[in-house]
């Protein structure tokens, strides 16, 4: 920083926050000790080189507790800043699928495909500022399963490749005696994998919600959808006539 920028960066500094001209900031409001906040810029850590890293440039400025910040600070820590800040912090179970046939399935014969019951429920992460009083909560819930068979020559059950959530769980463990019903959440391949493994795309969509002080209810943040790769093998059955 050059000597003139110094200079004049010192001046304004102390025209807002010590002689400030009758405005509130005077004596940085040392007579308001304990009655409210300064609020400053703030880059989360590891994003010091994003673009968007130095465009909160306003100097330090006073909130009286329990009052917004001022609207012409977009920046400005809010519940739905806080909302997506939690978002960020939300971790869910793997979406490796079991399946059945587990080690090599056959052409034409349906391979059944599901999560184990329990594993996905919502999952929610609160951040707050507590001196502030402002708080928001995020929450992702399991919404359907999506298989991608990796390959065109296959079935999907249901036809759509969805497979809903039902209380935790998604899809059906297959059991034995069931070989000859349809999964309710499965593929069946209609050609070999040859020497090599079809890759088996699972994927789940989370919806995001979120709740926070003052959002008069359940606000929408952007769709979770995470996803797990697996090879699956292919085989025939090889049969004679006598």
């Amino acid at each position: 920083m050059g000597t003139s920028t110094s200079t004049a960066w010192d001046g304004s500094t102390q025209s807002q926050y010590i002689d400030a001209g009758g405005d509130t900031d005077k004596d940085f409001h040392k007579d308001r000790a304990g009655k409210g906040y300064w609020w400053g810029p703030y880059v989360t850590e590891g994003r010091e080189s994003a673009p968007d890293a130095q465009d909160c440039d306003k100097l330090p400025f006073w909130v009286d507790k329990g009052k917004p910040p001022p609207a012409d600070v977009p920046q400005a820590v809010t519940p739905e800043i806080l909302a997506q800040l939690a978002y960020a912090e939300i971790r869910v179970p793997g979406t490796k699928v079991q399946l059945k046939p587990e080690n090599a399935s056959t052409v034409n014969l349906p391979t059944w495909a599901w999560l184990e019951e329990g594993e996905f429920g919502p999952v929610s992460v609160t951040a707050s500022l507590p001196g502030l009083g402002i708080e928001a909560t995020t929450t992702a819930a399991p919404d359907a399963l999506r298989l991608e068979p990796g390959t065109s020559d296959s079935e999907l059950h249901p036809a759509s490749g969805e497979c809903p959530i039902r209380n935790g769980r998604i899809g059906a463990p297959y059991r034995k005696g069931r070989s000859g019903e349809e999964p309710p959440c499965g593929v069946t391949y209609l050609r070999s994998s040859g020497g090599g493994a079809y890759p088996l795309m699972a994927t789940v969509t989370w919806r995001v919600r979120w709740t926070g002080t003052g959002s008069g209810g359940a606000r929408r943040l952007p769709d979770g959808v995470f996803g797990a790769e697996q090879d699956v093998v292919v085989q025939e059955i090889q049969s004679i006539n006598r």
